[in-house]
C-alpha cells in the first residue's frame, strides 16, 4: 500500500509533464526585428561623411602652403624710376706693366747686386750668374764662324781671279786678232802682186779664225762663269750673314748671364742666393712700370655677352671720379666668373698702391625710366621668373610668374607681372622655393 504523499506527489509529477507536453504545442514563433531602420542609417552615415569629404576636397587649397613669421622676413615695393644699367666691381690694383726676368741660359748665381723691391733704372746690373759649359760652346762657335768666314774668303779670293784671268785671255785674244788681221790685210796685197805664196796667206787667215773662235768660246765662258760667281757670291754673302747672327745670339747668351734691368721700373719677386744653380727659363722676378696701375676684376658669367672692350666705369675717390675702360677681357669662365683688365682713362689717383682693393661701378647702358623692384637673394633662386607677392590685406604672399629685364646691385627690371606699387618678399627663398603661398603671422 502506498502512502498518500507519495501518490499525490506522483500525480503531480503527472499532471505537470502533461501540461508541459501539451504546452509545447502552444508555444509561438518570435519573428526576428525588421532591419530596414538599420540600413537607412547606414546609408545616411556613409552619405554625409562622402558629402564632407568631396566638400574639404574642393574647398581646400591644393597648393602647398606655409606660415611665415612676417617680422623676419624683408619687403621691397614696387616702384617707377631711372633705371642705371650698371654693376659694381672690386678691382685689385696690379701694375699696368710688367717685365719677367726669365733666364735664357741656365747658370751658378755668382754675384746679387740689388735686393727686392728696389726701384732700378735700364741696364742696372741686377746679378752675375757663370755657366762653363756655355763659354766653352761659344768659343767653339766663334772658331768654327772663323774658319768658315776664312773658306768664304778663299772661295771669293779664287772667283775674282778666276775673273782676272778671263779678262786678262780676253785683252790677249783681242790682240792677237788685231795683229794678224792687219798682217792677213799685208799678205793678202803681197799675194796680188805675186810676191808671197798662198800657203802662207792661209795659215795666217786660219790662226786668225782660230782667235775669232776661240773669242766667242772665251766670251761666253765669262759670261757662264760670271752668272755662277754671282749666285757662288749671294750665296756666300747669306751664309756668311747667318754664321754672324748665330755667333752674335751666342755672344747675347753669354752676355745674358749677367742680368740686368731692361726698363726702368721697380724689382719684385727677387730672390735669389750666391751659389745657388738657376735653370733655363726660370724666373728670377719681375720689374713693374712705377707710377702706373691697371685694374683686375672679376665678373659673374651672366654678363659675358653685355662687356666688351673699350667699356667705361668710374671709381670715385675723395669727391673725385676717375674714368676706366676695359682693355681686356679673358674669355675663360673660372667658378661662375670671367675676368677683365681696366685701365684708367688720362689720370689715375696718386693715392693707390699695389694689391689694393677698389670699388669700381662698370656701365652696360645707358639710363632709362622702367618698373623696379629692390635686387636680393631670392634673385638666385627664382632667377627672376617669380616672386611672392603680398596680397591686398597683407595676411599672405602668393608666387606670381614674372618677366624681368636688366639687373643691376640695387633693383631688377620688371617688364611683366606687377605692377607699380605692389610689394614682394625680396628675402632668400631657401626655406619655402617650393610653397606656392606665404601666410604671414605675427
Amino acid at each position: 500500500k502506498v502512502p498518500a504523499q507519495t501518490t499525490a506527489r506522483q500525480s503531480s509529477f503527472v499532471v505537470s509533464d502533461i501540461a508541459t507536453a501539451s504546452g509545447s504545442s502552444m508555444d509561438r514563433k518570435v519573428t526576428a526585428k525588421n532591419t530596414t531602420f538599420k540600413k537607412w542609417f547606414f546609408i545616411f552615415v556613409s552619405v554625409i561623411s562622402l558629402s564632407y569629404a568631396f566638400y574639404f576636397m574642393f574647398n581646400m587649397p591644393l597648393e602647398r602652403s606655409l606660415a611665415v613669421n612676417k617680422d623676419n622676413i624683408a619687403f621691397g615695393e614696387v616702384i617707377s624710376g631711372t633705371y642705371e644699367d650698371f654693376i659694381s666691381l672690386r678691382g685689385r690694383v696690379t701694375p699696368a706693366r710688367s717685365i719677367f726676368l726669365d733666364i735664357i741660359e741656365g747658370g751658378r748665381v755668382e754675384r746679387v747686386f740689388v735686393e727686392d723691391g728696389i726701384n732700378l733704372k735700364a741696364g742696372d746690373l741686377i746679378a752675375e750668374l757663370s755657366n762653363t759649359s756655355l763659354l766653352i760652346d761659344v768659343t767653339r762657335n766663334e772658331a768654327i764662324v772663323a774658319e768658315q768666314l776664312n773658306n768664304m774668303r778663299s772661295i771669293e779670293l779664287s772667283l775674282e781671279q778666276n775673273r782676272l784671268l778671263h779678262k786678262r785671255n780676253l785683252i790677249d785674244i783681242n790682240y792677237q786678232i788685231k795683229m794678224f788681221t792687219r798682217k792677213l790685210a799685208s799678205e793678202l796685197y803681197l799675194q796680188d802682186k805675186n810676191l808671197i805664196a798662198a800657203n802662207q796667206v792661209d795659215d795666217t787667215h786660219d790662226t786668225l779664225t782660230w782667235y775669232k773662235d776661240r773669242l766667242k768660246v772665251t766670251l761666253e765662258s765669262q759670261k757662264t762663269d760670271a752668272r755662277m760667281q754671282e749666285q757662288q757670291l749671294y750665296f756666300l754673302k747669306t751664309t756668311g750673314q747667318q754664321l754672324q747672327q748665330g755667333l752674335s745670339i751666342s755672344r747675347k747668351n753669354l752676355d745674358s748671364l749677367n742680368v740686368k734691368a731692361p726698363v726702368d721700373g721697380k724689382l719684385s719677386g727677387f730672390d735669389i742666393e750666391v751659389g745657388q744653380s738657376i735653370d733655363r727659363g726660370e724666373r728670377l722676378g719681375q720689374i713693374d712700370t712705377p707710377d702706373n696701375y691697371k685694374l683686375i676684376a672679376n665678373i659673374d658669367e651672366f654678363y659675358l655677352t653685355r662687356v666688351d672692350i673699350g667699356q667705361g666705369a668710374s671709381y670715385d675717390s675723395a669727391g673725385i671720379s676717375y674714368d676706366l675702360t676695359i682693355a681686356k677681357i679673358y674669355p675663360q669662365v673660372i667658378n661662375g666668373q670671367f675676368r677683365v683688365d681696366l685701365k684708367f682713362v688720362n689720370k689715375q689717383p696718386i693715392d693707390i698702391r699695389r694689391g689694393q682693393t677698389l670699388h669700381t661701378k662698370l656701365t652696360l647702358s645707358n639710363a632709362s625710366t622702367a618698373k623696379l623692384i629692390p635686387n636680393g637673394a631670392y634673385f638666385q633662386s627664382t632667377g627672376g621668373n617669380w616672386v611672392f607677392v603680398v596680397s591686398a590685406d597683407g595676411q599672405q604672399a602668393i608666387k606670381r610668374n614674372i618677366r624681368s629685364g636688366r639687373r643691376n646691385d640695387q633693383f631688377i627690371e620688371v617688364l611683366e607681372g606687377l605692377e607699380v606699387g605692389e610689394r614682394v618678399v625680396i628675402s632668400p627663398y631657401t626655406t619655402y622655393q617650393n610653397m606656392e603661398r606665404l601666410k604671414l603671422g605675427s
